[in-house]
């Protein structure tokens, strides 16, 4: 079986792509205009460029104006450009918590005849936060966003004891870990899916 996934560069497709690394022959990656879209985070397409060749795979580039609803028909031109291109079978995602995106990467999906691949949906947070730090994923925080989370956080690589600090946190402002409501954004500096 052949899949691409849905690429961001952050915690959330890297690991997802990990978890499939054997099938993957693509990444599909959205370059949205909005920093509010309901689908995709912002992505420098540089960035992206730089850890696909880390990864040694192609990618496929779509941008869209990140529209509410309009940015799905964009999700559906890379993922038909990907099934054209590199004859996939199927799509994972990085999706975790929203049913949102994970009920609308799936109708994509089905209209398109492909697989759909959620390995981490509905993962616990220490849960999911144990296994990238024991796959040896290099987690940066990149941008922070929510109360209790500052600017001291920004570059700090998550190992178990920034990973104690920020459990703690979490606790107290009420904050999701996993970073699902977008209180932080991260990126993988180094995991085993990286052959360079």
């Amino acid at each position: 079986m052949k899949l691409g996934v849905l690429f961001s560069g952050g915690k959330d497709s890297t690991y997802s792509g990990f978890l499939y690394k054997k099938e993957l022959v693509c990444l599909i990656s959205i370059l949205s205009e909005n920093p509010d879209s309901y689908m995709f985070q912002q992505v420098s397409k540089d960035k992206i460029e730089k850890i696909a060749k880390k990864i040694g795979l192609p990618i496929i580039f779509q941008k869209t104006k990140g529209e509410k609803e309009e940015e799905l028909v964009d999700l559906e031109k890379a993922i038909q450009n990907a099934k054209e291109k590199f004859k996939i079978d199927g799509i994972v995602t990085g999706a975790v918590a929203s049913n949102y995106q994970k009920l609308r990467i799936q109708k994509i999906c089905d209209k398109l005849k492909l697989k759909c691949f959620n390995p981490i949906w509905r993962i616990s947070a220490e849960e999911y936060w144990k296994k990238l730090i024991s796959n040896n994923f290099k987690v940066r925080i990149v941008k922070v966003a929510a109360d209790g989370l500052d600017n001291s956080w920004v570059g700090r690589i998550i190992d178990d004891e920034n990973l104690e600090g920020l459990k703690k946190l979490s606790e107290k402002f009420r904050f999701d870990l996993r970073f699902e409501g977008g209180e932080a954004e991260t990126e993988v500096v180094d995991c085993p899916l990286f052959k360079h």
